[in-house]
């Protein structure tokens, strides 16, 4: 029997991620749900997809009505739910994590909101796994101001964010991304994890795309494993530095994006630049994706570790003309699948 785990979820965020006035328009959640349930490779589909609790997509303050008809709309298309991301940035309601008690409180309000969201998804039977996403909503720039004084902020304010998915038996994960001040770096989310100390709640949510750019040093250049001349052609040494990367964010990681990245960065819409997210059959990715999937998804002996039971594909800031075209699905689906048969576990039922 092939494997069936962990399963494979499309993200919906990409359809808002890098849209809007300033870029091309919003794909809505239905068109993103109908994308997602028509791919299929070889008797192989979807089996759920990931939602950012934002509007247009799905309301932070959606009501109890509003929670049945979105458990009922993502089952009616043979999907479930697994990670949901908690908009925490001032710009959606909530505030910087190392900002005035004011945004500290913010934040940690619109935490609250996204685990009610999620857990009632849960209990509704929508929702069998996945963590609640979050990140520092501030940048880099602001961040080196004041690293010590900034990053004891973020972890405080990550505590009570800790304490607040304890009370709803949720998870959390911190987005590893190159655009979130004192997580620009592999090292330095992990003194945050570290000084947070809530390795029970809080984890690390592993992007391949992003995560190259962490092995790259592209915001934090003396945390960087490979050179800035390196010789993409060189496989060892990447693979070298993704090791290094890999081992110190796999014990913490709980969630897992599989992606493609082109070593490039790219800002969409109003969105800051960040991994450029290609296709996974992109000539110009530097990533093999089933390879370096691996390094997460096994441990040093090389053993499966099965600590999550789901991946989810993350394509930001893709043209809604090669969103909108079903051919990028399939090649998408068929990508995750085979990093399945690869890394991952069978399971009966």
């Amino acid at each position: 029997m092939s494997n069936n785990y962990p399963k494979l979820h499309n993200a919906a965020w990409p359809g808002l991620v890098g849209k809007g006035p300033d870029s091309e328009p919003p794909l809505d959640l239905d068109t993103m749900l109908d994308l997602t349930a028509a791919a299929e490779v070889g008797g192989i589909k979807f089996d759920g997809i990931d939602l950012f609790l934002s509007d247009p997509h799905v309301s932070i303050d959606l009501d109890d009505d509003g929670l049945k008809c979105l458990a009922d709309t993502v089952g009616g298309k043979g999907l479930v739910v697994g990670s949901v991301v908690a908009p925490v940035w001032a710009a959606t309601g909530g505030g910087s994590a190392m900002g005035s008690a004011e945004e500290r409180t913010a934040f940690v309000a619109q935490v609250r909101k996204a685990c009610t969201i999620a857990s009632g998804l849960r209990a509704a039977g929508a929702r069998p796994y996945g963590i609640v996403r979050i990140d520092s909503a501030a940048g880099p720039a602001e961040w080196a101001e004041d690293p010590a004084g900034n990053t004891q902020k973020i972890a405080e304010t990550l505590r009570e964010a800790c304490d607040v998915a304890d009370g709803f038996g949720e998870r959390l994960a911190l987005e590893g991304e190159i655009c979130w001040g004192g997580m620009h770096s592999w090292r330095k989310v992990v003194e945050l994890l570290e000084l947070v100390g809530r390795p029970q709640t809080l984890g690390f949510q592993a992007d391949m795309a992003h995560t190259l750019l962490y092995a790259m040093g592209y915001n934090a250049p003396e945390d960087a494993l490979l050179p800035a001349d390196y010789d993409w052609q060189d496989q060892s040494k990447l693979d070298d530095a993704l090791r290094t990367v890999t081992a110190a964010l796999r014990p913490w990681t709980s969630d897992m994006h599989i992606a493609q990245n082109d070593a490039t960065v790219k800002g969409s819409g109003s969105h800051d630049k960040t991994g450029r997210h290609c296709l996974p059959n992109d000539p110009n990715g530097k990533l093999d994706l089933t390879k370096h999937a691996g390094f997460w998804l096994r441990d040093e002996k090389g053993e499966v570790t099965k600590a999550f039971r789901h991946l989810c594909w993350d394509g930001c800031m893709f043209p809604n003309a090669v969103m909108q075209d079903p051919q990028t699905w399939n090649d998408i689906l068929g990508a995750m699948a085979a990093v399945r048969d690869a890394h991952g576990w069978c399971e009966a039922g």
